[in-house]
This record gives C-alpha cells, structure tokens and sequence, in this order.
C-alpha cells in the first residue's frame, strides 16, 4: 500500500510525531467470529424509515437481514430450478441464526454509525502544541501529500470521539492552496492499514480568499492583486497537471513529477475535488474551476450554497456544510440563518451532508445534526446527513445504513442519538466488532470522583 507518493508524504508530514505520541490504552476490537442478532429493537434504517420491534442480523461484518420475527424465517415460494439454491440459502441462514449471539434490545433504538467529515482526527493531538499538530505542510500546491501518512490511531482523541457514536472519519489535510488528499478512516484499528477504507480519490483545494478587506485604499489594491495571483497559481497548477497526463498518454514524460502523477485520478473522472469555499463569489469561482476542467466538485463549508443552488446542479455538485452551530457571516442577515442552511439546501434539492469540521470537537457532531431538527429537517433527514449522505460525499455506498449487504457499523442507544441530554449509548460496532468505549474522558472523571 506504501507507493512512493506515500513514502514522499511520510517524510513531509512529519510522521515522527506519530511513533513518540502517548497511545491510549483501549484495545482494538477482534474481527466478527459470531453471527449477532439484535431482537425488537427500534431500527433507525435511513434507508427504509424507522422500524418498530424489529431485528437485525450481522455477520461477518455485514448486516444480512433486517425485519420483524428474523429467528423464524418464512419459507419462500420459488421456480423448480431455483430450489436447491434457496434450501441452501435458507439453510445457512438458519444456522447463521441458530449459532448467533442474540442481544435482547426490546425499548433500545439501533443507529447506523456516524461518518464525520471534514476533520483532523489523528493529525492532532493538542492543538496549541506544534510538534502534535500534523495537519498541514508548507507549500501551495501539495497534491501528492496524503493525510494518512501522519495518521495516528492511538490518539487519544479517537476514543472520546467515537463514544458519541461516530465509528469513521474523513481525515482531512489543511493549509493553502491545493492541500493534499484525504481518507476515510475506521475509529478502532491498530494501524492506519486497518482503518483504512476503500474509497476514491479525494484531492483538497482551498480556495483563495481575504480574510479581512482592508478599507485603506493601497492596501486594498495590494490584497486583490495577491489573491489573483493566488487564484492564477491555482489554475496554473491544474493546467500543468492536464499537460502532464496529456504528455505521459503520449510517451513524452522526459522527468516524473509526483505532483501532477498523483491528479492523474481527477483528470479520469476517478477522483473528487473538495474545494473549501464559503461566501457566493468563493463558489461560483470554484464552480468555473470545475467547469473548465470537467472535475467533480464538492463544495467544504457552504454557507452560501442555497444562493447559487442553481449552478451547482448544473455541474452535480455536492455539498458538506460545516456552519450548523456558527453566527451569521453577516452584520444583516437572521441570528439563525446558520441553522436554517440545511433545510435550505434541502429545500434546493442540493446534495449535502452536515460536517463538524475539528479533531476533538467533532464529538458534536450529532448534536449539530440535532440542532438541525429545530429549522427545518426532519429527524429522519439530519440522521441521514451525518451517515449514509455523509458517505455519498465519498462515493460509498454500503455505509451509512442498516440495511443488507451494509457494512455492520451499527450504534445501540436507550434514547435519541440527536439529542445530547438522553443519547445513552450502550454500546458501538465497527464491521461487526463490539469496540470498547472506555477513553481518557472516562477514566479521570472516575478518578476524580474518589478524590
């Protein structure tokens, strides 16, 4: 798996860090050796609505059936051919049921994991800390980096995260300019091997912008003519990366440069583009981008993306919106206007999933969705934003569900994962696996209750 873009990004990243940080004490779970047969729960689909008292089976890591009575299935009419393939299956399936390990969930609710988007997790462990922080590299255009590369899965952070019912995370690389790739990463693994997931490319672009316009008339001018400068340097980039793929198709490439050998996937149509852009002028310069280069394009951050919705369609944009629980961005617009941007899009039939962009904070995660709920989603819909939507953004499509043929990450709670004061999770599975959701949280605030 370590190609020699990988080995490149591992000394730019400083992976270092990784080997001399504390690791936290929790073990990672086994793989899946028994089927598990969850009984009467209520089962929170997204893909087939909410199901009263009903069961779910998972096995391998897999979840394989989902409905009322799974303990007794019914037989099946079928063809004289088909016959014996059916006893077979029906036979396997029972013996799935008979060896499974049942858990008794009568007044418990069943929830597909969490995917957090947008985050750092395992590149930081304390943010004001410079030798723990390995979320950036110098440099504008760094397309070859790969955020794994400094991934470190005995963060500390990892378990006080995922105790919210957030089982996978897109690790995300931050800077300038073009920043790096990013991953989508399991919360419970020993190595980043393990907790990597199959996914396509997915290349991060932060678009240029002022941060604050000055009102001094000189340096106004000199702000503008930095950030076209900035926006040329971008589309150079990308236009030295088109000529490179268009000289190796042709057998001209005289020297290897990892830079644009690495956006050889974007140039396929096999990879996304991530360009992180809030305000309407940030988007519509990334929708020209997309435009111009025939890249499939996903808009970080969003706050405007209601306003050119439109545009966006155009192109089959998606969004990940990341302001749910943030001030308006302008002196004249509504104090709840944040919260309202979801079922904006929603109502623009954009596609979007809601993100917590952070390392330790990301936690909130499903309190953000939550909050949703009071402006204009249903419950059904902020759920769906943080799981199976947030795994569309990537291209995955057997996460996010409890469905068949879906990977088994699956969260067992006594009440409303949504709502901060009565989640009451009980346990969480990763492809099956019963994690362990003991963290350094935990453990001081039974230290300190004995003090």
């Amino acid at each position: 798996m370590f190609n020699n873009t990988l080995k490149q990004a591992i000394v730019l990243f400083g992976l270092p860090f990784s080997l001399m940080a504390s690791a936290h004490d929790m073990l990672p779970a086994k793989a899946q050796n028994q089927a598990i047969l969850f009984t009467n729960a209520t089962v929170h689909t997204v893909t087939d609505g909410v199901l009263e008292e009903s069961d779910v089976l998972m096995a391998d890591g897999k979840i394989i059936a989902v409905g009322k009575s799974l303990s007794a299935p019914s037989p099946q009419t079928t063809s004289e051919g088909a016959e014996d393939e059916t006893d077979s299956a029906l036979s396997d399936y029972s013996a799935l049921i008979a060896n499974a390990e049942v858990i008794d969930a009568t007044s418990k609710h069943l929830y597909p994991g969490l995917i957090a988007l947008d985050t750092t997790m395992g590149l930081v462990e304390v943010e004001m800390m410079r030798p723990s922080n390995d979320a950036y590299e110098v440099g504008y255009i760094n397309p070859q980096l790969e955020a794994t590369a400094a991934f470190n899965p005995d963060s500390e952070i990892i378990p006080t995260v995922r105790v919210n019912g957030i089982t996978h995370a897109q690790v995300v690389p931050q800077g300038d300019g073009l920043a790096g790739q990013s991953a989508l990463l399991s919360m419970d693994s020993w190595t980043v091997e393990d907790a990597l997931v199959e996914s396509n490319k997915q290349f991060h672009l932060y678009w240029p912008h002022i941060r604050w316009l000055s009102t001094d008339a000189d340096k106004r001018k000199e702000q503008l003519e930095d950030l076209k400068l900035r926006i040329d340097k971008v589309y150079q980039a990308f236009t030295d990366g088109q000529r490179y793929q268009l000289a190796n198709k042709a057998g001209k490439i005289n020297k290897i440069d990892l830079r644009w050998q690495a956006l050889a996937p974007l140039y396929e149509g096999k990879a996304q583009l991530f360009v992180h852009a809030q305000s309407q002028k940030q988007i519509e310069e990334a929708i020209a981008l997309s435009k111009h280069f025939g890249f499939k394009l996903v808009i970080v951050g969003g706050y405007d993306a209601w306003r050119v919705a439109g545009t966006l369609a155009e192109i089959d944009a998606k969004v990940i919106y990341n302001q749910t629980l943030t001030l308006p961005k302008r002196n004249d617009e509504p104090i709840d206007l944040a919260f309202k941007i979801p079922a904006l899009l929603k109502q623009a039939q954009v596609p979007f999933a809601l993100a917590f962009s952070s390392d330790w904070n990301s936690r909130n995660l499903p309190f953000a969705a939550g909050q949703t709920v009071a402006y204009g989603l249903t419950k059904e819909e902020a759920l769906k934003s943080i799981s199976l939507d947030a795994a569309k953004m990537l291209d995955i499509d057997d996460m996010g569900a409890i469905a068949p043929g879906f990977k088994a990450n699956i969260i067992l709670a006594t009440g409303d994962i949504l709502d901060p004061m009565q989640a009451g999770i009980e346990s969480i599975y990763i492809d099956g696996r019963k994690i362990d959701l003991n963290n350094r949280h935990q453990q001081l605030y039974q230290k300190y209750l004995k003090r």
